[in-house]
């Protein structure tokens, strides 16, 4: 038994129908590894080893769950090289890429290590007098982990760091198509001493099935999902029955705002950044470029010269800039956007065309002049192609950029203090970035609203997800 099988109960095992699924190298097509296909059968025995061990891991000392995770995080530093190349195989990152997300997801260990210990309630007298309230927080229970494809590690760690340290069990359902980070990170905290059955992974390509028949489970107390909207509507509608916690961080559609004040050399730093990070396969990647009408032209200049500059190729390979899409899907969802757009009258700057040969790449592209009403604008891209739309108002701007059922991150670039916060108080997201195109941060809380989802990832808001409020009223004599 090894990395590529199921996880339960402490134990690497196969899937009880004995069927696997291969994983494949984005950059040609190959088959990395033959992985353990879990099925409903195996689901059940996962949430069956939550179950047995939840209330001993509830009882287990703060302190104690935090050291866990403050050794995990150690060694997913010291053994930091091998999960970058593990997670730019299996999901096409370059090497920068993979180092990046291994530091942030690392983190996410590091940070929830220290909110363990600070797990509190309160103690008042009531207004009334003659009794004491007390509340206190307990651990919501055994919880479905629903990860994406697109950061392997840091959506684990995002949503495993903050159960364990709030005192939860849990199933895990890696992506199907990048599971081998996650069974990786078993290995970690196994050695770092989580105890066997709090921590239990099921890769699977019969993802809908294992959520209905988990979620149909009342044993199964939370669920939080990171990925597509529609996908998240399923589940929420399947948490009703039984009422679970649900936590959902769902797509984006991110607008970039550069008005005419902005420092243009900035704005394209911060465009290259949130727009490039991943490729784009980013929910909070800029997807909208609403410009000014007097500097769109020089900032769509300034970047097509800095994207066509950067190198395509094997994530793997030092001194790749922009690694493969996912799978072949997304190449040609991305080229139909684009070529959608150039119909409807957007200039092509730089790019526009799959690259051919082997593997599944797209080159970073930019399109000026970019129709509102393009269909470019109303989805989500997911690739590294930036079309640029002008506006002649503040107020035109901030309409343009909540016209969208999305609201996860927002950018926005100028000189005026007021003016950024006017905006950012304005615009309908639950990340707002201005003068810079990074927001994640394990100590900042991670989320959306209208149809990005609910709920919060990171900082001191994670950790409520995984806790339930009790109230105990005390009587005086």
């Amino acid at each position: 038994m090894s990395e590529s099988d199921l996880f339960i109960g402490g134990e690497w095992r196969e899937a009880n129908s004995g069927d696997r699924f291969d994983v494949l190298d984005p950059a040609d097509g190959s088959v990395i590894a033959s992985v353990a296909d879990a099925g409903v059968s195996d689901a059940v025995d996962a949430l069956d080893a939550a179950v047995a061990v939840q209330a001993d891991w509830a009882a287990t000392p703060a302190r104690q769950r935090g050291e866990i995770l403050r050794k995990a995080f150690e060694a997913i530093t010291a053994q930091a090289d091998d999960f970058t190349r593990l997670i730019s195989l299996e999901m096409g990152k370059t090497l920068a890429e993979a180092r990046g997300e291994v530091a942030y997801g690392a983190e996410f260990f590091r940070w929830f290590s220290e909110e363990a210990v600070r797990i509190s309630g309160t103690f008042m007298p009531a207004p009334a007098g003659g009794s004491r309230l007390l509340t206190m927080k307990q651990p919501v229970g055994p919880c479905l982990l629903i990860t994406p494809w697109n950061f392997p590690l840091a959506m684990a760690t995002r949503k495993i760091g903050p159960a364990i340290a709030a005192g939860c069990t849990m199933v895990v359902k890696p992506a199907e198509l990048t599971p081998l980070t996650t069974l990786k990170l078993v290995t970690v905290l196994t050695e770092a001493g989580l105890p066997a059955g709090v921590l239990n992974v099921v890769p699977s390509s019969h993802a809908a099935a294992i959520s209905e028949a988990l979620m149909a489970d009342d044993r199964l107390r939370k669920v939080s999902f990171t990925g597509s909207t529609e996908v998240g509507r399923i589940l929420v509608r399947q948490s009703a029955d039984v009422l679970q916690r649900v936590s959902m961080e769902l797509g984006g559609n991110a607008p970039f705002l550069v008005f005419e004040d902005a420092d243009l050399d900035a704005a394209v730093d911060g465009a290259m950044i949130a727009k490039l990070r991943n490729m784009g396969e980013a929910c909070t990647a800029a997807n909208r470029f609403l410009v000014h009408e007097s500097v769109a032209e020089e900032f769509a200049s300034r970047l097509s010269d800095r994207m066509s500059a950067l190198t395509v190729g094997r994530g793997q390979t030092e001194g790749t800039d922009v690694g493969p899409l996912i799978n072949e899907d997304a190449v040609e969802s991305v080229h139909g956007l684009v070529t959608d757009a150039i119909h409807d009258g957007a200039k092509l700057m730089t790019g526009g065309h799959p690259v051919d040969g082997p593997g599944w790449f797209y080159p970073p592209t930019v399109l000026l002049g970019v129709p509102a009403e393009a269909r470019i604008n109303e989805v989500e891209i997911f690739g590294p192609v930036a079309p640029i739309t002008t506006f002649s108002t503040d107020d035109e701007a901030v309409t343009r950029a909540n016209a969208t059922e999305f609201g996860l991150a927002s950018y926005l670039f100028t000189r005026d203090l007021d003016r950024a916060l006017h905006v950012a108080e304005r615009l309908e997201a639950g990340m707002v970035g201005i003068n810079t195109g990074l927001l994640s941060n394990p100590a900042a809380p991670f989320g959306g609203v209208k149809s990005s989802g609910f709920g919060r990832e990171g900082g001191f808001e994670g950790i409520e997800e995984y806790l339930e409020t009790k109230y105990v009223g005390i009587a005086l004599a």
